[in-house]
């Protein structure tokens, strides 16, 4: 079951406060966005890669890409202004009806087994995401004031990848472009569209990283995970 996979990795991380692109950030000697691209070049299942870089960092992504010695790497694709933008530019340069994800960048610590399940899924469903369940009680705020506390049963924290057939991919994002809806992530155009989403639970170790302190919780992931193979 072979899949193709956009990386959006333009955005500029201004919570990281770091002063550039989050991607770059060194997590154990290597660039952040390296850990994530190596995980879908080790596997057998991803025949085709595409990464959305900044136009001011194209090059440095091709170049980084080369360094690393990455072969699955088909195009560095310039991004738009907003994420949305940059996952459309991406899977327009995808023309063969199969199966793509969608995953962000900054999460390097997703597993195998979880995106072989997910395209499993997706080969049946044509929309599904990786998810978690909430932990916290979840209440809605409005000017300091709880207005209601939400059942937690229901709520499910919504991760990447997200997949789907490209043709279903695209009919989304090329309708939501024309009437100028903006999603939250690529999976609520699919629900804008009328289409099912399903869901596939996870792993709360696929953090995104965000905040500095995120950075320190993916160094003991790694730390972890070091461990576990010894």
């Amino acid at each position: 079951m072979n899949y193709s996979v956009v990386i959006p990795a333009a955005g500029q991380g201004k919570r990281m406060k770091a002063g550039r692109n989050k991607q770059f950030l060194k997590l154990a000697g290597e660039p952040l966005i390296v850990h994530t691209l190596r995980l879908f070049e080790n596997d057998s299942w991803c025949e085709n890669i595409i990464l959305v870089a900044n136009k001011t960092e194209h090059q440095m992504m091709w170049n980084l890409a080369k360094e690393m010695g990455f072969q699955k790497i088909s195009g560095v694709i310039c991004g738009g202004e907003e994420r949305q933008q940059s996952v459309k530019n991406g899977i327009d340069s995808l023309h063969k009806e199969q199966i793509v994800l969608v995953h962000d960048g900054a999460r390097p610590f997703i597993t195998v087994d979880v995106i072989h399940r997910l395209v499993e899924t997706a080969m049946e469903k044509r929309a599904v995401t990786v998810a978690v369940p909430v932990k916290d009680t979840i209440k809605r705020v409005k000017k300091g004031k709880v207005v209601d506390t939400l059942n937690r049963e229901e709520l499910w924290q919504i991760q990447t990848p997200q997949a789907f057939q490209l043709s279903l991919l695209q009919e989304a994002h090329t309708r939501a472009k024309q009437e100028g809806m903006i999603g939250t992530d690529d999976a609520s155009l699919v629900e804008w569209l009328g289409h099912e989403v399903c869901v596939i639970e996870g792993d709360y170790q696929n953090i995104k990283l965000t905040t500095p302190d995120d950075m320190l919780l993916a160094e003991a992931i790694l730390q972890k995970r070091e461990l576990g193979k010894s």
